[in-house]
């Protein structure tokens, strides 16, 4: 072992401050090994002879350490330059003052600034989480309310109109007493970068310095100056960007040097909340409450909030209340290690334990289906298009297609009908529809890694937009000469009119989204190729464009077809024509369409024979109903037994008799009748049984597993496969699914593979896991209607459209929308932790319905650094009696 370096021993102890002071200094305590990478002895020197948190003049340094007043000077540029000590020039006399901080918040961010020496001394951000992790510990349940070295600033326009707020707590008071400002990288994020610890939030130019701090940033190339102006739109930046703001409060009320921009899931200031839950020490002065009669569940404020203090719950009553087990606090409880929160970079929970509405948690991609109605029924249409886009780019697709789930769970059921929430989708969605009013999400960042996707259905689409947002170079590769996968050509237009497809494609086209259609990868170009032409990372969104077979006589017969061949060539070739009888086999939603098609496309007659009742089709209730409207004939309860065929051509098929059975995991188990059997004529056989996945040879020398149904097997939270660049959603990983499922996996994949063409990131640490559940509903008290006994809007059919390819079912009226939008029962809400709350006030700005406010809660005042120890002392003298009135609480409990 090398013997410790005595000068460097020195100066880690006095930097170490409060924080570091009980702390032996060995070769692996943080301070020392990141001051020894880059302090010589002489700069050791002189950096003691300046002392801790005192504006010190070269002169007095140069008698200090009996150093010539050039050598001096160089070597306090050194020091300023590796960020152990900060220089600015004085106004009073124009000279220069050298001042070193604290090791953290101070010292150590600005050595993490200086870019080159991080890049060459990684060790460097490693020291920063060490020590704002291991020094902090001990003492962060000591601090009184709101007197830790940093301290969280509210959003000004949250606090804004709250009387009694002091100057010094609205952010403005500081852009107005400074008139130098520069923003630099996060130091935060750059240190998670270089342990490879990042959480997706990125670090350039986001953190802003101001006056004296400023100068030291501009003046060593740490930062970059800024105008005011532009300092304002930084923190607008990171507030439409879910980052909230805190400073360091070491300099007394009213001084800062410097206003941080963070992210709950990387910023080491911000783990006294919620790694120690211990919010209690950064806290702001102000806590969020809810108007729960205004709230309507939409969950943007819950995913923005930096410390998970706000939940979704459920708005209605409950007959029984869940018990609320309150936790213990640091306030009144002996605090240590077993109480911390230690996988809070990914075990963050949207949902209270009594669940939510059940429209947000039914659906695949828990788009805020309460929050979009409420925005209808007020008329703000756009801003209602703008909710749904930040989890769903095609909404007028999906008010067309969508299964509804949201719709088969809608509390409002339990009283009459469910609301028609893809029919209010529809008439918001249908802004898109009009290049004037639609919805083109403003560009966040402009990256332009070049990310290739293979395959333009709704799974590839989704991940492109999402990309696009953060202003990736998104090529998207087709092997159709159309867009859109399965919704081009595998739903006929009756259903998804492709002017409305077309419509939401062209926005990924204005976001600059790039399509190449009629190539297919693996044929006319590789992977392997396309890596060469600078693609850093691919997704694989092929969907399940084959259909399958089912072995038996005579389906290799002219005049068999599967389903989804006879929907792409009836979408894709309208000269395609049909005639004499048609038998469909298949009881799902390409069977449906697959008859409707054929209807339309002249056959004499169509039926359509499965194995299930008719109550246990796969097929959605209103696909059948629109089906017998179309004369479509049913025949449930027989699976085929032979396609009989004469000269090779199919001319009919002999069905066997089929029970309806359901096995232990409630899979269908049909059970057949060999002996009662029935034979059919037909010109055309449809087997619409199941859709295939089809690689042809695209993964073709990669490492790339397929598991079961051909379908590739990959995380199943982050959708990496075997090779890491290569990520994988839609049906060509889960099977056959609706378009909204792939949709949801479209955005996953385009966070992972943001998280991981970004150096320094992981593809799981601060992610939403997105884990939703509903509310008992049997356990909730159903509002007495009254009066309001509104029955369901339902869209009127055009007479004029019925028979051919154009969708007869029009979308509602602004009438028909208001009073289906009254029908809402608003069953969600959201519910606030208010000791995990730290007043940042950044879920008010996610409100889009003044439901929530920031009140004033407590009025600590902050000092200087120099007497914190004796609040600290006080402080905890008050919390020795509140444990002790608990201890005594508690056993009185439990006798």
């Amino acid at each position: 072992m090398a013997e410790l370096r005595s000068k460097i021993v020195k100066l880690a102890k006095m930097v170490g401050g409060i924080a570091g002071a009980m702390n032996k200094i060995d070769e692996n305590a943080p301070e020392y090994y990141a001051l020894n990478r880059i302090v010589s002895d002489e700069m050791a020197d002189v950096a003691l002879a300046i002392g801790l948190r005192q504006p010190r003049t070269l002169d007095y340094i140069v008698h200090k350490c009996g150093k010539s007043r050039e050598e001096t000077h160089r070597i306090l540029m050194k020091l300023a330059e590796a960020g152990v000590c900060k220089v600015w020039i004085d106004k009073t006399d124009g000279e220069d003052r050298f001042f070193i901080n604290i090791f953290a918040p101070g010292m150590l961010e600005m050595m993490v600034n200086n870019r080159e020496q991080l890049a060459a001394y990684p060790e460097l951000g490693k020291a920063f989480e060490e020590y704002t992790r291991l020094r902090l510990a001990p003492i962060a349940p000591l601090f009184p309310e709101g007197l830790a070295m940093m301290r969280v600033i509210p959003v000004e326009s949250a606090i804004k109109d709250l009387p009694g707020t002091k100057p010094w707590e609205r952010l403005s008071y500081y852009l107005d007493k400074y008139d130098t400002f520069s923003v630099s990288d996060c130091s935060c994020r750059q240190s998670r970068r270089v342990i490879e610890e990042g959480c997706g939030h990125l670090e350039k130019d986001i953190c802003i310095q101001m006056g004296t701090g400023a100068e030291y940033y501009i003046r060593t190339g740490r930062g970059r100056q800024v105008s005011r102006e532009e300092a304002e739109n930084i923190l607008k930046f990171a507030e439409d960007n879910g980052l909230m703001h805190e400073m360091p409060h070491t300099d007394g009320l009213g001084e800062s040097a410097a206003i941080c921009n963070c992210c709950g899931c990387s910023c080491f200031s911000m783990r006294i909340a919620t790694l120690f839950k211990t919010p209690d020490a950064i806290r702001s002065n102000f806590t969020a409450e809810v108007e729960t009669n205004k709230c309507t569940a939409c969950g943007q404020c819950v995913q923005n909030c930096p410390t998970n203090a706000l939940k979704l719950g459920q708005q209605l009553c409950a007959k029984q209340p869940l018990p609320r087990e309150g936790e213990p606090t640091a306030r009144d409880h002996v605090w240590g290690e077993k109480n911390w929160d230690k996988n809070y970079r990914e075990n963050r929970k949207d949902v209270a334990r009594e669940g939510t509405a059940p429209c947000k948690s039914a659906c695949p991609a828990h788009i805020a289906v309460q929050g979009y109605i409420k925005l209808a029924a007020q008329g703000r249409y756009q801003e209602a298009l703008a909710l749904i886009k930040a989890e769903n780019p095609f909404p007028a697709v999906c008010g067309r297609i969508c299964p509804h789930e949201c719709e088969s769970e809608c509390t409002r059921g339990e009283i009459d009908e469910p609301i028609a929430i893809d029919e209010i989708k529809k008439f918001i969605a249908d802004k898109e529809l009009d290049e004037a009013t639609r919805y083109i999400p403003p560009m966040r960042y402009h990256l332009g890694n070049r990310i290739a996707i293979i395959g333009a259905g709704p799974a590839g689409l989704s991940c492109a937009y999402y990309l696009a947002i953060d202003g990736y170079r998104v090529t998207v590769f087709e092997k159709q000469k159309v867009l859109g996968g399965m919704l081009a050509s595998g739903i006929p237009a009756f259903r998804l009119e492709k002017a409305v497809l077309h419509a939401e494609i062209d926005v990924l086209r204005k976001m600059g989204v790039e399509f190449k259609t009629g190539i297919e990868v693996g044929k006319d170009i590789t992977l392997p190729a396309l890596r060469s032409q600078g693609y850093e990372a691919f997704y694989l969104a092929i969907g399940a464009q084959g259909g399958r077979v089912l072995n038996m006589e005579g389906e290799d017969a002219r005049g068999v077809v599967t389903g989804v061949d006879f929907l792409r060539k009836v979408n894709l070739d309208p000269e395609t024509e049909v005639v004499g009888k048609v038998i469909v086999i298949g009881g799902g939603n390409v069977a449906i369409d697959a008859a409707r098609s054929a209807v339309r496309k002249g056959a004499a007659s169509v039926s359509l024979y499965c194995l299930e009742s008719q109550e246990e089709m796969p097929a959605l209730e209103e696909e059948i109903r629109e089906a017998k409207m179309d004369a479509v004939d049913f025949a449930n309860g027989w699976g085929p037994k032979r396609i009989l065929t004469e000269n090779g051509k199919a001319v009919g098929v002999e069905f066997k008799r089929c029970s309806s059975v359901f096995d232990e995991e409630h899979h269908f188990a049909p059970q057949y009748d060999e002996t009662d059997t029935i034979t059919m004529k037909a010109d055309t056989v449809i087997l619409s049984i199941g859709q295939s996945i089809q690689w042809g040879n695209l993964l073709e020398g990669s490492l790339i597993k397929l598991g079961p149904g051909n379908t590739v097997l990959a995380d199943n939270l982050t959708y990496q496969t075997g090779e890491p660049d290569i990520f994988v959603g839609g049906d060509c990983y889960t099977g056959p699914k609706f378009a909204i499922h792939a949709i949801a996996a479209g955005k996953e994949g385009a966070d992972s593979i943001h998280r991981f063409v970004q150096p320094g990131q992981t593809l799981t640490l601060g992610r939403n896991r997105r884990e939703y559940h509903t509310f008992d509903k049997e356990n909730i008290v159903l509002p007495d209607m009254g009066f309001d006994n509104a029955k369901r809007q339902h869209p009127i059919y055009s007479q004029e459209k019925k028979d051919s390819f154009a969708d007869a079912r029009q979308t509602f009226t602004e009438e028909q929308l208001k009073k289906e939008t009254e029908r809402c029962l608003g069953c969600g809400a959201v519910f606030v932790d208010s000791y995990m709350c730290i007043g940042c006030g950044m879920c008010t700005t996610k409100c889009r319905f003044d439901a929530i406010h920031l009140k004033r809660t407590y009025n600590s005042v902050p000092d200087t650094y120099e007497k914190l120890p004796v609040k600290i002392a006080a402080n905890a003298i008050q919390r020795s009696g509140k444990i002790a009135a608990a201890t005594v609480k508690g056993w009185l409990g439990k006798d």
